[in-house]
């Protein structure tokens, strides 16, 4: 079915339920590759120094553990497994990798960790599900 599947991940518990049908989805025969996506916010440049190299540090072992949270949670599966840590917006980032990795299908929570919160979705979902190149498989 879905060659070439990308999961946003960000530790929620919406993102391991998508975790948990990308995953099913990537033991289809068909399936060739699933590519983990973490993004992390950037650090203002407010932060200076000796600050700004602790919050970055400190964001980017949070994403590290993301990250391996959700290859566990992924299992054993018959497909290549990529991951990217991206700094920036989640949403920014993860259709940018859709469309530079030519993925099939994008699987994601429907609500992540983020600090605002769409009506039905979301704020990052809403702007993937708005922009992706590629169908969307959003999780509750």
């Amino acid at each position: 079915m879905f060659e070439k599947i990308l999961l946003a991940a960000d530790g929620s518990d919406h993102a391991l339920h998508a975790t948990q049908i990308a995953a099913e989805l990537a033991r289809n025969p068909n399936a060739k590759e699933l590519r983990v996506v973490v993004a992390y916010d950037m650090i203002p440049p407010y932060f200076g120094e000796p600050n700004m190299q602790i919050a970055i540090d400190a964001r980017m072992e949070e994403a590290k553990a993301v990250l391996q949270k959700t290859i566990e949670a992924i299992g054993e599966i018959p497909c290549e497994i990529h991951t990217e840590l991206i700094e920036g917006s989640a949403a920014e980032a993860i259709i940018d990798v859709a469309n530079t990795r030519k993925s099939n299908v994008i699987v994601m929570g429907s609500r992540g960790l983020g600090k605002l919160a769409g009506l039905l979705l979301g704020s990052t979902s809403q702007k993937v599900v708005s922009h992706a190149p590629c169908p969307v498989l959003i999780t509750r």
